[in-house]
Order: structure tokens, then sequence, then C-alpha cells
């Protein structure tokens, strides 16, 4: 009977995970907002995010760190770097892609079965789209956000987000999902955790709380996606507390996009550097100490 051992991690691997997660998903997301947007009739086909780089952190590493770091990544160089916030509207966005990311990550218990990990990765992103998509049509449905696409017919709402839940889910969720994260993760497995000082887990060890779809798991996303909802409400009233912009964006166009890619890009470059030091001299002096993932 082979006995699992917990997955733990150093504080300073930790935080390496968190910031690496944060300023890659902030660069990618920047890039994203240079990609126009297609139309084919009623359709629009536009690059929502490209969730493959949280999806494989989150499987490779400790998810939660992985998960919350890119949320971060997204407010910090997609809004704040802009000069802009959306206050309690942020909340909203924050919460459902950690949790969705976060779950996807738990999923994995081997990195290297591709099942596992294209299931996890669209999962992930149903996850995701699911819970934006409910919390629109409440929005409306409890009257804080006006729309009708067919006049006096506020229930057009659901037809609306569901054809835009697919499009995200088909188009986004496969693209720059599904297919990427299924040809990183068994790649970067086993080659990107040294440089981490960490060793690669399998299937052998488990994260602290076991289990994929625990009680706690599921009471814990019921209890975000009702405190998402909550803040999303407010956001579109008077409660909207937090919200600023500077007109940074409008000042400099396009130019605020590449300043925050740049910002990114330096916080990236800084985590990678940092990484190659601290394994060339654990290397070089042969203290091996931290090349565990568990305690």
């Amino acid at each position: 009977m082979n006995r699992k051992t917990l997955y733990t991690l150093t504080s300073s691997q930790k935080m390496m995970i968190f910031v690496l997660s944060m300023s890659l998903y902030g660069l990618s997301n920047m890039f994203t907002e240079l990609i126009p947007e297609f139309r084919l009739g009623p359709i629009e086909l536009s690059v929502e995010y490209f969730a493959f780089i949280p999806l494989t952190l989150c499987m490779l590493f400790h998810p939660l760190y992985a998960a919350v770091g890119a949320a971060l990544g997204e407010v910090i160089f997609g809004e704040l770097m802009l000069g802009q916030f959306g206050g309690l509207g942020e909340l909203e966005k924050f919460l459902t892609f950690s949790f969705a990311m976060y779950v996807a990550g738990r999923m994995v218990r081997n990195p290297q079965n591709r099942l596992q990990v294209g299931t996890a990765a669209i999962t992930g992103v149903i996850i995701h789209q699911l819970c934006s998509s409910l919390v629109d049509i409440g929005k409306v449905w409890i009257g804080v956000e006006e729309f009708e696409a067919v006049p006096g017919l506020a229930q057009s709402v659901v037809i609306v987000e569901g054809v835009s839940f697919l499009n995200d889910v088909l188009f986004s969720g496969i693209l720059f999902a599904l297919l990427p994260t299924l040809y990183l993760v068994p790649r970067l497995y086993g080659k990107i955790e040294p440089l981490l000082g960490i060793k690669p887990r399998d299937k052998s060890t488990k994260y602290e709380a076991a289990g994929v779809i625990s009680p706690k798991l599921v009471l814990s996303g019921i209890a975000l996606a009702l405190i998402a909802f909550g803040a999303e409400s407010l956001s579109e009233t008077d409660w909207n507390f937090g919200e600023w912009d500077s007109g940074l964006a409008d000042r400099l166009g396009s130019g605020a996009i590449w300043l925050s890619i740049a910002a990114a890009a330096i916080v990236a470059v800084i985590v990678l550097l940092i990484m190659r030091a601290k394994r060339s001299r654990s290397i070089q002096t042969g203290d091996e100490s931290e090349n565990l993932p568990y305690a």
C-alpha cells in the first residue's frame, strides 16, 4: 500500500510561484487587448484570455498560489497600470477566475496524464465562464442592470449570455486553454520545477486537502459565487466604492498598454533570473534541501 506524501512548499517557493504567475498572466492579458475582434454575423470571435498560462502553472505547482497570483496579475497590469480600476466589479472577476483555475489545478494528479490535463483545462474554463454568465443573468433579473436584447423581454439575456458562454468555451477555451495546456504541461513537467528548487510532484504526492471534489471545496465555491454576485451587483449601484479612472489610457491610447506590457515583462524577467541564480547557487554549494516538494 503506497502512502501519499503531503505536497507543501517553503515560503520562498510559494512567493516565487505567486509572482511568476502574476507577471506572466498579466503580460499575456495585455497582449489580448491588442488582438482585434472578428464578427461572423451575430457571432463575435474574440480572444477572452490566454488561460493556458495559469492552467499550466496550477497543474505543475501548487494551484492556490498560481491561481491567486494570475488573478491579481490581471488586476495590477490590466487595470491599475492603465490608470483605472473598476471597484467592486473587479472582485467578481478575481474570485471566479482564481477559483476556476484552482479547481483545474486540483483535478490533475499526474501532470503526464493528458486525459487529466485536458479534462481539468476545459473544466476550469467552463467553471469561470459559467459563473460569469450566471452573475450577468442574475444582475438583469434582480433589476440592477438593464439588458433587453429583445425589447420588452428581459429573459433574452439568457439567450445572449448562453451564446456568449458557448463562444468563449469553444473558441477561447479550446484554442487558448485546452490545446496549449495539453502541449505545455507534459513538456514542461520535470523541467521547470527544478528552477524553483522543487522536485516534480507525481502520483505519490497529494495536496493538503484530500480529494478533488470535497464538501469543503463545494461550499467554498458556493460562498465565493455569492460574494462575487453581491460585489458585481453593488458595482452597478451608487455603492460601488473604489472605482477610479486617471484618464491615462485615454491620453496615451495603446501606449498605456505597451507600458503595462513592459512592466509585466520586467517583473517576469527578474523572477526568472532570480530562479536561475538560486538554482545555480544550490548546485554549486551542493545544497538540495529545498528540492523536496514536501516538508
